[in-house]
């Protein structure tokens, strides 16, 4: 039997098992920390970039908006009041022009109950420039509008859908006349003259 003794005053050390160990230990979180602060260090100029960027979009914004209050101060002056507001009457004219009815209809047809018709369609410029469509309905229940107004909340070409008022046929007969107000949004090949 062999009996190993080490009689040494400091004993052995496998050295190179300790820093195999601990040298990856450190390092790993070391590269990591060098990978995020580069990373950090990138997001701080691309941050910085775009807050430039930003900077030079407010300054066109403000620029342009005070272009268009020297516009508007030179169309309100009282010489030019009477040309302003005839091409504002020209204006509101060729965008309800603009309105193809065909398209109106195809896309109601698409959302209007079977148990319901139309009775009038009248059209017109709300104060955001948007065509507004005010419709008179008529149906056997209240159920059947308000089922045309959440298809139409469903529907890609109608927005803000609201119900305004219901009443009682008229002659006492059985069924609901509504009023139903909705903003008409046509196609984008219909709003670029395709």
């Amino acid at each position: 039997m062999r009996l190993d003794i080490n009689l040494a005053s400091r004993p052995y050390e496998d050295a190179r098992d300790f820093w195999v160990r601990w040298g990856l230990g450190v390092g790993l979180p070391a590269v990591l920390t060098l990978v995020l602060l580069v990373l950090a260090a990138r997001g701080w100029t691309d941050a910085s970039r775009d807050r430039h960027n930003i900077a030079q979009l407010k300054a066109q914004i403000a620029e342009l908006d005070q272009e268009r209050k020297n516009d508007q101060a030179q169309l309100d002056l009282a010489a030019n009041r009477s040309t302003r507001d005839a091409s504002q009457f020209l204006n509101e004219l060729i965008q309800r022009k603009s309105l193809s009815w065909t398209r109106v209809f195809e896309d109601l047809e698409k959302v209007i109950p079977p148990n319901l018709h139309v009775v009038s369609l009248k059209p017109e410029l709300n104060d955001r420039s948007q065509m507004q469509l005010d419709m008179t309905v008529a149906c056997d229940t209240r159920a059947a509008a308000v089922e045309l107004v959440y298809r139409m909340e469903g529907s890609k070409h109608f927005e803000g859908a609201q119900l305004v008022s219901e009443g009682q046929k008229g002659e006492g007969g059985p069924g609901v006349i509504a009023t139903v107000i909705a903003i008409y949004v046509p196609d984008s090949a219909q709003r670029s003259g395709k």
